[in-house]
């Protein structure tokens, strides 16, 4: 996995939180030289045990690097880091790389481009498609869209973070890309728990329900895999349903800038912002399992 190459090669990670941290790992044990920064300074103990260097601000972290990774939840987030008080934009080395790696929407995307351009970045926007087991085990698909000069070093650097990295074209088509799928895995996960419930309420044992599924075309693995966890009662993190339900809505506001109805997508908001308001938006997304079921009935 270790490239001698690499070690000539700087990179600023931006945001270690639950996808960042594995992503930023694969990095170091590739052999880059990382500085992390994160809000909660806890989140980087880890990283810097493994030979990456801690940085105390955003702006001492990207200062001479060749390329910057910002990991972060949101785009006012984003924002704030590259573009605010603290902005690390500015004191990025001219023509330095600026991997945008987030999921923050079409919108968003379009403004920090513009942003970057100002300061003669070039900006990759690349978010990930896969939850922390895959970013752990380097099998994150990559959505790359942006110009064809940062493309050589972005490759080596996705290539330790993913096992396929997808060029889209002109910055903008990845975090489209990224909206659709993640569309997709919101209504999946919904069809899932709908699936559990319909079989349990006619009598039958969804855990077999289950093994068809497993066993048939219609199914996928990953629909399979969390009907097993929701009905183990295990929540634990992949994908938090806080984040999931934040892609939900970015994925309904780019539809209707389109003149589309998602109907599905608008149908599951919500129960799941009433998971979320019950104290659930940490946990897996699969948690709306425990919400499906319980509403009142007209």
């Amino acid at each position: 996995m270790d490239n001698e190459n690499n070690h000539n090669v700087t990179i600023a990670f931006l945001g270690t939180g639950e996808m960042g941290t594995p992503m930023a790992t694969r990095l170091i044990m590739a052999g880059f030289n990382v500085r992390v920064w994160n809000r909660s300074k806890e989140r980087l103990k880890g990283l810097v045990e493994l030979g990456a260097i801690e940085a105390a601000s955003p702006g001492s972290a990207v200062a001479g690097v060749d390329v910057v990774i910002t990991m972060l939840p949101d785009g006012p987030t984003v924002e704030k880091v590259m573009v605010g008080i603290e902005g690390a934009l500015a004191i990025m080395n001219g023509g330095a790389i600026w991997l945008q790696m987030g999921t923050i929407g079409v919108d968003w995307t379009e403004r920090l481009q513009r942003e970057a351009i100002q300061e003669d970045a070039l900006f990759v926007d690349a978010p990930v498609s896969g939850s922390v087991q895959p970013a752990t085990a380097g099998q994150l698909l990559i959505l790359a869209s942006g110009p064809d000069r940062a493309r050589p070093l972005a490759e080596t650097i996705f290539a330790a973070m993913g096992r396929h990295t997808f060029w889209l074209g002109a910055a903008g088509a990845g975090s489209r890309a990224k909206l659709v799928l993640n569309n997709w895995l919101v209504d999946l996960v919904e069809m899932v728990v709908e699936t559990l419930r319909f079989s349990e309420a006619l009598g039958l044992d969804p855990r077999v329900i289950v093994d068809m599924l497993s066993d048939a075309p219609t199914g996928s693995p990953y629909a399979v895999a969390k009907a097993r966890t929701m009905l183990d009662d295990d929540f634990t993190s992949n994908f938090a349903l806080k984040h999931a339900f934040k892609d939900a809505l970015l994925s309904l506001d780019a539809a209707n800038g389109v003149n589309l109805e998602l109907p599905l997508t608008s149908s599951l908001i919500s129960r799941w912002q009433r998971a979320i308001d019950d104290g659930a938006g940490d946990l897996d997304l699969s948690v709306v399992y425990r919400y499906v079921g319980s509403e009142p009935v007209a």
